[in-house]
């Protein structure tokens, strides 16, 4: 089969990149607005089983509305949309584990200072024609974020083997301050270049 055949063959996306209420952004804007209910329960509560299944059961949201959006089509909003999410789930996750006294502050600090200054120079950038996309150990970045998150909730973990959960957080903290640099160190290598041309 040619590649215009494949093309011929493969069905258009139902949704359009300026679609708006698609079930994929539905379900992110889902996840973002039961984030805050769930930071109050891990504030309060501390570890616990129902305050784990809760925030585990609003993080796998993000590979459905995923999944939704490569089969239906991703949208300019979802691709808005769905890094917010994450943010807040993780960060949100991590500063209620220090107001519970799970986390200590400092690395929780750090990584949203990290996250506020890499937004700002994302934007910054863009605005030059300069894109910084994610890097794949930013995503694995994230990734342990959660982990560490979920462990401090699980609760033969956070009573019994509580260093998982603070080691992960530290490996969070060590990988947010690589992939901060190395977004930076790209986004200038790709704007000398541009320059240059």
């Amino acid at each position: 089969m040619t590649d215009a055949a494949a093309a011929a063959a493969t069905p258009a996306p139902k949704y359009g990149p300026t679609a708006i209420l698609t079930p994929a952004n539905l379900l992110t804007a889902a996840r973002i607005v039961a984030t805050p209910f769930w930071l109050v329960m891990v504030a309060n509560t501390g570890p616990g089983w129902w305050t784990f299944l809760i925030g585990f059961t609003i993080g796998i949201t993000d590979f459905v509305d995923g999944y939704l959006a490569r089969l239906q089509g991703s949208t300019l909003l979802g691709a808005w949309l769905d890094p917010l999410a994450d943010k807040v789930l993780a960060l949100g996750g991590m500063f209620a584990l220090v107001a519970s006294g799970q986390f200590h502050w400092f690395p929780v600090v750090v990584i949203a200072a990290r996250e506020v200054l890499i937004s700002g120079y994302r934007s910054r950038m863009g605005k030059l024609g300069v894109s910084v996309p994610a890097t794949k150990l930013a995503k694995w970045k994230t990734f342990v974020q959660l982990w560490a998150i979920a462990f401090a909730l699980v609760p033969p973990i956070a009573d019994n083997a509580h260093w998982i959960a603070t080691s992960m957080l530290w490996t969070g903290f060590a990988l947010t301050v690589v992939t901060g640099w190395q977004y930076i160190a790209g986004g200038a290598k790709t704007a000398k270049a541009a320059e240059g041309q």
